[in-house]
């Protein structure tokens, strides 16, 4: 029996191997490339990448696609430009797929490593747990989905820990690559519309408004996407009382 444990629990490298060298290229992605992506540099190269775009279109959308899961799986500093762009090149469809799609296999990536390394090992140790630390563990996974939900449609903590916690809760790989990839959906969709607009913004010389996103007649259909997906906790916690 110990054996057939072993075999099945790598160690080492082999275990925190991924996760660590993700933290790794976040750190020096965001020291060096941190004043190197930016608007002003989607604004300088707009015409080659057009250009580029219109003579090996599969070729651009697939490096496109391969660079933002790059951009997201390591967390490096330039998603929101990535997001725009997918809109100026592609337009807002197929581009909100492109965007969306890669996000959610860049956060995929994070999520496995992570779960990997040590989402096993503290889903346990949280199981063993009492007190608070069960109770929350027990409340989450009765609305893993609902939860899941929220948290990618209103984005109150950063992204990258947003990929952390569900591998730390033991959630099924199905289960978070339909709630990240259907989560993200809306705000994909307004970054890749302010996108597909740049050609416009770029002839008067201005930078998009990124804030458009909390305009009211933007947040107000993504909140209520959330209050919905709240729904079945509220319902619960009612049956219960």
């Amino acid at each position: 029996m110990t054996e057939r444990t072993t075999a099945k629990a790598p160690r080492g490298f082999a275990r925190y191997g991924p996760i660590l060298l993700i933290a790794v290229v976040a750190v020096a992605g965001a020291v060096l490339l941190r004043d190197r992506i930016g608007f002003d540099v989607l604004a300088q190269n707009r015409e080659a990448l057009l250009a580029f775009r219109d003579a090996n279109y599969f070729l651009s959308a697939a490096g496109f696609c391969l660079a933002y899961v790059v951009v997201v799986a390591f967390s490096l500093p330039g998603a929101a430009i990535a997001t725009l762009t997918g809109g100026f090149l592609f337009g807002l469809f197929p581009g909100v797929l492109y965007n969306a799609g890669s996000a959610t296999i860049g956060a995929t990536g994070i999520f496995l490593a992570a779960k990997h390394g040590f989402g096993d090992r503290l889903a346990a140790r949280m199981d063993d747990a009492g007190g608070a630390v069960r109770k929350l563990r027990d409340g989450i996974r009765q609305d893993e989905t609902s939860y899941l939900f929220i948290m990618r449609l209103i984005p109150v903590v950063p992204f990258f820990v947003a990929n952390l916690v569900p591998a730390f809760m033991n959630v099924s790989l199905r289960k978070y690559v339909m709630t990240t990839f259907f989560g993200i959906l809306p705000g994909s969709l307004v970054y890749t519309w302010v996108g597909a607009g740049l050609g416009e913004v770029f002839a008067r010389g201005e930078a998009p408004d990124l804030g458009i996103v909390f305009a009211p007649h933007i947040l107000g259909p993504i909140l209520g996407l959330a209050a919905l997906a709240l729904l079945p906790v509220v319902v619960r916690k009612l049956r219960k009382e």
